[in-house]
């Protein structure tokens, strides 16, 4: 019997066929998998919102340079919550540890830290995130709506928003402008 996948610390990446358009050419980084679903955080999708309009509501004086720093609309559910996506993945009120490397945090006390200068190098800022009930992504992957990536942390915190879904598919050696958007099963 085959072992289940666990795509934790990977990419999501919507083929081009994934019509919904809540992850029409997204990439999304899958923050947690088991037997009860998976939570990602979709890295490619940035709000017309800055960091700094976020600290402004938070009441919080922004850190420099967060005006050019975008919000990422992290996904459908909950859309009002906050994630911050981040490497080192550190020690906060509400974090969960991905890798040694990448965490997800969810309390205000990452917000504060990077405002004071003192918080992880990298970080993405997104409100909401993507969720898929048990047995659901595995049912997803079978009818080719996504294909999985191993994660490249420079995709998600260096490079520009509108590069990473190719970038996310190169790293498995996959030009996405060449794949027909029928899905179909070899």
């Amino acid at each position: 019997m085959l072992e289940p996948t666990c795509f934790t610390n990977h990419f999501l990446i919507a083929m081009p066929a994934l019509a919904d358009p809540n992850f029409f050419k997204t990439v999304t980084y899958i923050c947690e998998h088991n037997a009860n679903g998976a939570l990602g955080i979709v890295i490619n999708r940035p709000l017309e919102l800055s960091l700094a309009d976020l600290y402004s509501n938070l009441g919080l004086d922004a850190p420099l340079g967060s005006a050019e720093r975008p919000i990422y609309q992290g996904g459908p559910v909950h859309p009002e919550q906050g994630f911050v996506l981040h490497r080192p993945s550190g020690s906060w009120l509400s974090t969960l540890t991905i890798t040694a490397e990448i965490g997800v945090t969810t309390s205000r006390d990452i917000l504060e830290a990077i405002a004071r200068g003192e918080g992880p190098r990298d970080a993405l800022v997104a409100l909401g995130y993507a969720g898929w009930g048990p047995g659901q992504l595995e049912r997803e992957m079978g009818e080719n709506a996504w294909l999985a990536a191993p994660v490249d942390p420079e995709i998600i915190f260096n490079l520009a928003a509108e590069r990473r879904w190719d970038a996310a598919a190169k790293l498995l050696g996959v030009d996405l402008a060449l794949l027909s958007p029928d899905a179909g099963h070899a």
